[in-house]
């Protein structure tokens, strides 16, 4: 549960900087945002997830 928050968190974050820096406008964040909401409501999800989790579970291994 706190690994998903902080990922939530991290990727609000960078869609921030993306639109603050010119690289992203506002469209296409609303676009990136919705694609999540919608994608988190799919079967996907659970894949996204395990993917996730699989990859921090990686990391202090590297």
């Amino acid at each position: 549960m706190a690994v998903t928050i902080s990922l939530a968190l991290l990727f609000g974050l960078l869609l921030i900087v993306l639109i603050r820096s010119g690289s992203l406008k506002a469209g296409g964040a609303f676009v990136a945002v919705m694609f999540g909401f919608y994608l988190a409501s799919t079967g996907a999800s659970h894949t996204v997830n395990a993917l996730m989790n699989a990859v921090i579970n990686a990391l202090p291994n590297l």
